[in-house]
């Protein structure tokens, strides 16, 4: 981690005790997995299999992923692909992710969570961690074609 830039993370493990920490964004993925600086300044590397769910959060002290909301009440608002994850241990978690394969991590997925206004602003999650990661709907912009007039019916000439 050579930036000073860094986010705020809460990092969920399977079977164990949340961590909280930072993370460098341009380039906290690794191939050994994650890289993880604590608040004391310990600096780890945290193998993907033994991560669930990483959390980009607003504040240390707010709402956990675990106590909001882990589905869309109706179609998302938001431009990209709307997908369920369903993880190693049968938990699932609703998001959306964006419409371009270029975006796409080669570690695991972000997502935006269902609740855009909580304390967990993007969702990470490792390949390892799923079991399963379903499209539930394309959501974009309608496009407007304009038609051309000299191939338009004339209905009422």
């Amino acid at each position: 981690m050579f930036s000073s830039t860094t986010k705020r993370v809460i990092v969920y493990r399977f079977d164990r005790e949340p961590l909280r920490g930072f993370v460098n964004p341009q380039m906290w993925l690794v191939e050994g997995g994650a890289e993880f600086l604590s608040p004391e300044g310990t600096f780890s590397l945290l193998p993907y299999p033994d991560l669930k769910i990483v959390s980009f959060v607003r504040d240390f002290d707010g709402n956990s992923i675990l106590q909001e909301k882990r589905l869309f009440a109706s179609r998302p608002k938001t431009s990209g692909l709307w997908v369920r994850a369903q993880f190693r241990d049968n938990d699932f978690l609703e998001g959306v992710m964006p419409n371009d394969l270029l975006q796409v991590e080669p570690y695991g997925f972000t997502l935006v969570p269902p609740d855009a206004s909580s304390n967990n602003q993007k969702i990470f999650v490792p390949r390892h961690a799923l079991k399963e990661l379903r499209i539930l709907g394309v959501i974009g912009q309608q496009r407007r074609r304009k038609g051309d007039p000299e191939r338009q019916i004339k209905l009422f000439e």
